[in-house]
């Protein structure tokens, strides 16, 4: 098909699969749950975190999270306490384990304490055209790899910061990227919660995963073979043509024809 076929084909399927029907099957439930900013980001920040493998899994392990955090976040990350996070012990999820959350509550923190929060982060390192060097830029804010005192003050695992994703390094971080699509597109569409209002859709990057990656190869919008961050930049100058301004809505159709259709 041409150019105007796919972006009308595209067009119709982010209809189809861009409504609350598509929450009750996806991780964007888990911050769907709460009402403030701060308690909708750590829910989404965490479930985003542990978004790989099996969805149902995904679903039943992020409420789980929410469960030992009391079912409120916020107030769990700022007024924790060492006996609290012994509570993590128990939790896994794939090599995600319960150091690993205690650590990532450390470090969340820290973000809100002496960095404004998670909004502030990103929209800080934002660039021009992308949020990339900005996703490489929160690591380095998250696990504080910096001289200063802090370091001492959130203490973590080395192991704990391969569940954070760095573009800089060639990764497609598709579970941030999906991330800043819940907080940043604002559609009213009622799936994605456009609660941070100082990052433009229009820099988004698309979650790039087996499923959408090879529904974008067959409609030849993306030619590498691997799923990482060469693919994503590639896969973004196709969506910003399509729509310069909301290239991610397309997440919607490529992830609805491979999951839900198997195309």
């Amino acid at each position: 098909m041409n150019s105007i076929e796919l972006k009308s084909f595209l067009d119709e399927k982010v209809l189809q699969y861009n409504t609350l029907d598509f929450i009750e099957s996806d991780p964007v439930q888990i911050p769907h749950l709460f009402s403030q900013k701060e308690d909708i980001e750590i829910a989404g920040f965490l479930s985003a975190t542990i978004a790989w493998g099996n969805r149902k899994m995904i679903i039943k392990n992020s409420h789980k999270m929410m469960n030992l955090m009391g079912n409120s976040p916020f107030d769990f990350v700022m007024s924790h306490t060492e006996n609290d996070l012994e509570r993590m012990e128990s939790f896994v999820h794939r090599t995600f384990n319960g150091q690993d959350f205690a650590g990532f509550i450390r470090s969340l923190q820290n973000i809100y304490k002496n960095h404004n929060g998670l909004e502030a982060v990103f929209s800080k390192n934002q660039e021009a055209s992308s949020m990339q060097k900005s996703i490489s830029e929160f690591k380095k804010i998250f696990f504080d790899t910096s001289d200063s005192e802090l370091v001492k003050q959130i203490p973590h695992q080395n192991r704990t910061e391969k569940h954070i994703s760095d573009p800089m390094n060639g990764s497609a971080a598709k579970r941030l990227n999906m991330m800043l699509r819940w907080f940043c597109r604002q559609d009213n569409k009622g799936v994605d919660l456009g609660i941070w209002k100082s990052i433009s859709p229009s820099l988004l990057s698309c979650p790039l995963d087996v499923h959408s990656g090879n529904v974008a190869r067959k409609l030849g919008l993306l030619t590498r073979k691997q799923n990482d961050g060469k693919a994503v930049r590639e896969l973004d100058l196709k969506l910003r043509e399509l729509d310069p301004n909301d290239p991610t809505k397309y997440d919607f159709a490529l992830f609805g024809l491979g999951v839900f259709e198997g195309f």
